[in-house]
């Protein structure tokens, strides 16, 4: 489509840079032209660069629209409806819907189409954490503002690589509105807005005192809720002041309180439910009826048949052997605990007519608990250690030992949570007002924002857990080794003992806690200027908004020590940290041309600098709008967008990891030319990545076609289509590339002195024989994406005159197409057609049904998630080709909320959220060794959740 537009059209797109600077140069003209003439604006007219449905001032001619100023647009404007699309959820939606906090309600918007990693993400990144993906885009190509300015990222990297913003710690009854804006919007926000822009606003003024109490709990147990917020605004003299503050505590709800995540899946007719493998001796050749696991003289189940709450007994696998385990599950958290604190303030003084200080600050101390687990011990898989594989002369073969620790020897579940406490502070100062005699106004502002992340994880320390175990491993054979290989020790362990469970006294000499602290910064001053009525035109005034912005960015990720010496037990962790300064320059020039038609230009341009780099980007917007009738809109949109690298790509310090290659040059080199018997292929060799300062911006274009219609009174109807292409998107260079290459390089067939071939051969290191010893696999600028979705949007308010108010309120989205290469000469990836790559939804829709009647309503919410693939889907590069491989069906949740206005200001609710109690689409492709049966990135099994609430606001 996009080809056949343009050549349809007969238009070359300009260059960003280029195209930028001729908006910038053309708004700098025209205010120099035009500073001066017509009417000043009133007074009191709202401030460009704040949020949708902000009202200003009546016009004079009573079928004139009030001014707003929308979010995606830095000029007030008489309709809210404009070239980009936006959804705004309002106060009210964060109660009748039932959404419990901002992140709950985008994670619930249609256009939270893609998986991501929460809080039932057991043993993710960033499990304290919470945000979304908007259309299946990673959550790091949204902005996210408060206000119309920037977020802090948070501290930690989602999946251990990214900076990205959580959207926690902000008080819902201080919020005015959440407005939800799709598509490339950098050329007013800047990086990160290729996704989309979430802008949260805050109230800035209430008649009164506001007071909240919330209670709530789940059918199954856990997710206990309580909830207390207090607000109160007032004024003297010039002043106005609002503060409030809320505090909040959520009880963690455990997978053993669940009825799917309390026991091995038992789901799957061709794999039964099997035990957990709590007490297990494996070989490594077998014995001679081919078992792999041993029990062996002194093993006994019975010694611990009282842990995991009484359920562990002696098992066996088909083909393995006996083990003592239990089918019992869910001893980890799959709904965080957590506990904020969060206070707010608003303070403006009008100075006089002309000029307002304002002051907003915005605190937040959070803290989330949760567990992966009590943790194992496992000799195999401790490389570091001084076990790995041991030859058991008895058993005659290579031993391994497993064991995991059950709740009664850790002391409880509660002694193995996780906490991670995040202190944010959010400050904004500025000054505001017009210039009198004149249209333009102003408004300079210095915000600064700081999240400090404390992270404290239980687990194992290596010196410790290997000196208790070596009471039960005993002494090794001095000089001996296995008869195999030659190069395992031989041990004879105590069997007996390993079979008897710890003491809480044993499990606590060798577990405890790691702390990583962590913090970022972002400081901004933005000075705007705005004109609304700038010059005249057939259709009406038109208007410029100039915005100058400069600051700068910190991250700094700072592990316990313990976890880069090897101290922890089958932990690792990567550190970093980098500044840099940032500067823009923004300009929009919003021209009615005729009654029927709008345009709407912006340019931005954007610089970085960072350890003595500079990297910039310029990005424009052409924006139109047709309404042939006043209730009809085309609407359409051509944009630019980038993504600065994050501090992270830039600055992460080195992570290792293993990977498999083949090594056709050391094939070769060693008589192997051909052989597909070769040892170096699918040879596992260690890797190694870090961040990139050389790193380029990712670069978007973005199409928007779309129409509102309102065709009776209390009705709108919209429908969008938009495509993006995205290119240079930062992905780890390919290590199987990077080894053809240094290959090839080495035996002449690429130019070893050219820049490509000096480059691999510095990333491959390989030993004195020619074989690779180590690689590198640096971020680099490689991947693109193709996009297109189409959303759709339906309102319609219904007023009687005996039986109240009847509302419903839609919305949907469908994921037309969604593609990615990775790799320039790979194939491209269709990742709606193959889910090991993207398991997102494809559709999402949601209807609100409201009914309000004198001091009742109710509301009725449904949302359905569509079709995602099955889990073995999931598992080989052949999606749904693989043997089983499908799709889940729907899912379908309904929340409904009933309030009564008691008495006048006292309002009582309740809720009901899942109120059919639906749990995630059964998976038969799950294993009997499964114990978590649903993707934690799609779905969540909390089941049905009350809250009652009240809330009272005085001078009703």
């Amino acid at each position: 489509m996009q080809q056949t537009i343009r050549d349809a059209l007969k238009l070359k797109a300009p260059r960003p840079r280029d195209f930028a600077a001729l908006v910038i140069a053309l708004s700098f003209a025209t205010a120099s032209s035009y500073a001066g003439t017509g009417e000043a604006g009133p007074a009191d007219q709202a401030q460009a660069g704040n949020s949708a449905t902000t009202t200003t001032t009546t016009t004079k001619k009573s079928d004139e629209l009030q001014e707003v100023v929308v979010t995606g647009s830095l000029i007030p404007q008489a309709r809210v409806e404009t070239s980009s699309p936006v959804v705004t959820i309002t106060a009210e939606d964060l109660q009748t819907k039932g959404f419990t906090t901002v992140a709950d309600a985008l994670q619930h918007s249609s256009f939270a189409t893609g998986s991501v990693q929460n809080g039932g993400f057991s043993g993710g990144f960033t499990q304290g954490a919470n945000t979304i993906s908007l259309f299946g885009l990673d959550p790091s190509y949204t902005k996210f503002l408060i206000d119309g300015k920037p977020i802090a990222d948070y501290p930690a990297l989602y999946n251990g690589s990214v900076n990205f913003v959580s959207i926690s710690g902000i008080p819902t009854l201080l919020i005015d509105g959440i407005d939800e804006l799709p598509g490339a919007q950098s050329s007013i926000y800047g990086s990160d807005a290729i996704a989309g822009v979430i802008n949260i606003r805050l109230k800035k003024k209430m008649d009164g005192p506001e007071i909240d109490a919330r209670y709530g709990w789940t059918t199954d147990g856990g997710g206990v809720d309580k909830r207390f917020a207090l607000a109160d605004g007032f004024s003297f003299g010039g002043v106005n002041i609002l503060v409030g503050g809320q505090y909040e505590k959520t009880s963690p709800i455990w997978g053993y309180k669940r009825p799917d995540t309390s026991q091995y899946f038992n789901g799957n007719p061709g794999s039964p439910q099997t035990a957990e493998r709590d007490y297990l001796v494996l070989g490594y050749f077998g014995q001679a009826n081919g078992d792999l696991y041993y029990f062996p003289p002194g093993a006994d189940c019975g010694s611990a048949a009282s842990t995991f709450n009484g359920t562990l007994a002696q098992h066996s696998r088909a083909a393995r052997g006996l083990y003592c385990g239990t089918d019992t599950a869910g001893y980890y958290t799959i709904a965080n605990g957590t506990e904020a604190t969060q206070g707010y303030l608003h303070a403006s003084d009008d100075l006089n007519d002309h000029a307002q200080l304002y002051v907003d600050v915005l605190i937040d101390h959070d803290v989330a608990r949760f567990s992966t687990g009590a943790g194992f011990f496992d000799t195999a898989d401790d490389s570091a250690g001084p076990y790995g594989y041991y030859y058991d002369p008895n058993l005659g073969d290579l031993m391994n030992l497993q064991h995991i620790f059950s709740p009664e020897e850790a002391g409880g579940l509660n002694n193995t949570m996780d906490k991670n406490t995040t202190n944010s502070l959010r400050m904004t100062a500025g000054i505001q007002g017009d210039f009198e005699g004149t249209n333009w106004k102003y408004d300079a502002a210095f915000t600064y924002t700081e999240n400090k992340l404390t992270e404290l994880t239980h687990l194992q320390f290596e010196d410790e857990i290997n000196d208790y175990y070596s009471s039960i491993m005993g002494s090794p054979e001095p000089g001996a080794v296995d008869p195999f290989f030659g190069a395992y020790p031989v041990y004879t362990p105590n069997y007996a003992a390993f079979y008897k469970p710890l003491t809480t006294a044993q499990y606590d000499s060798f577990t405890g806690y790691a702390t990583s602290r962590s913090r970022t910064e972002d400081s901004m001053l933005r000075v705007q200027l705005t004109d609304a009525k700038m010059f005249s035109l057939p259709g009406g005034d038109a208007g410029l908004a100039i915005v100058g912005e400069a600051g700068a960015q910190g991250w700094a990720y700072d592990p316990d020590p313990r976890y880069l010496d090897g101290e922890t037990y089958l932990y690792t962790a990567t550190s970093g940290s980098g500044h840099r300064a940032r500067y823009a320059v923004t300009t929009e020039l919003k021209m009615p041309i005729v009654k029927m038609l709008t345009v709407d230009l912006s340019g931005r341009y954007d610089e970085y600098r960072a350890a003595g780099n500079s990297i910039d980007a310029g990005t424009y917007n052409l924006g139109v709008e047709f309404r042939p009738i006043n209730t009809l809109l085309f609407r359409g949109r051509y944009g630019t967008a980038f993504k600065a690298p994050t501090l992270a790509d830039q600055f992460q310090g080195q992570s290792g990891f293993y990977q498999a290659v083949n090594d056709y040059y050391g094939c070769e080199h060693h008589g192997y030319a051909g052989d597909a018997s070769c040892p170096y292929f699918d040879n596992t060799v260690f890797g190694t990545t870090q961040g990139n300062t050389q790193l380029q911006p990712i670069h978007a274009k973005v199409w928007d076609l779309g129409i509102a219609y309102s065709p009776v009174l209390h009705s709108n109807f919209t429908a969008d289509f938009i495509r993006w292409k995205i290119d240079d998107e930062v992905e780890e260079q390919n290590s199987q590339q990077l080894v053809d290459i240094d290959g090839e390089c080495l035996d002449g067939k690429l130019d070893v002195t050219s820049p490509t071939c000096q480059n691999a051969i510095s990333q491959v290191t390989r030993d004195a024989n020619g074989l690779i010893v180590q690689i590198s696999t640096p971020k680099i600028n490689v991947s693109s994406e193709n996009l297109s979705v189409a959303v759709f949007g339906a309102n319609y308010e219904f007023p009687t005159t005996y039986a109240g108010t009847f509302i419903i309120d839609a919305k949907y989205t469908n994921i037309l197409r969604h593609r990615l290469l990775q790799f320039p000469g790979d194939s491209e990836i269709n990742l709606l057609e193959n889910p090991f790559f993207s398991t997102e939804f494809k559709s999402k829709e949601n209807v609100a049904f409201t009914w309000n009647y004198k001091s009742v309503g109710t509301t009725l919410y449904v949302e359905r998630y569509g079709r995602t693939p099955n889990e073995v889907s999931t598992l080989t590069t052949d999606g749904y080709n693989t043997p089983g491989g499908g799709r889940l069906g729907t899912w379908t949740l309904a929340n409904l909320e009933v309030q009564y206005e008691v008495l006048p200001g006292l309002v009582l609710a309740g809720n009901v959220n899942n109120l059919f109690n639906k749990m995630p689409p059964t998976d038969n492709t799950y294993l009997g060794i499964d114990n978590q049966p649903y993707n934690s990135l799609n779905y969540n099994n909390y089941g049905r959740a009350f809250f009652v609430q009240a809330t009272y606001k005085y001078g009703k």
